[in-house]
């Protein structure tokens, strides 16, 4: 590839950092267990395309696709047990137990 198309990568990753940082600094705390199931979907996506470059010929994309499936899994699976977790403390308790 050439020297500006890397240029152009680079930009748009450094962009997308800081807009991601404006956006999930703004988000009020109330909307926080909504935006992390979101997420969780995102990083779903993430695990299609995990799958879609292991099935590669080669054997560089199908370790870099297994690496992908093993981060995208533990990250999918932490989300939805946080998300959980979260979830059940805002649930009201019966009124004979405690805190």
């Amino acid at each position: 590839m050439e020297v500006q198309v890397y240029i152009l990568l680079a930009f748009v990753l450094i962009l997308s950092i800081f807009v991601g940082f404006e956006v999930i600094v703004k988000v009020p705390a109330i909307l926080h267990t909504p935006l992390m199931s979101e997420t969780n979907a995102i990083s779903g996506i993430t695990l299609v395309g995990a799958f879609l470059a292991a099935a590669q010929g080669t054997s560089f994309a199908s370790i870099l696709g297994l690496l992908a499936i093993t981060f995208a899994t533990i990250n999918v699976v932490g989300g939805y047990l946080v998300t959980d977790r979260m979830l059940t403390m805002f649930k009201k308790k019966p009124s004979g137990e405690k805190k």
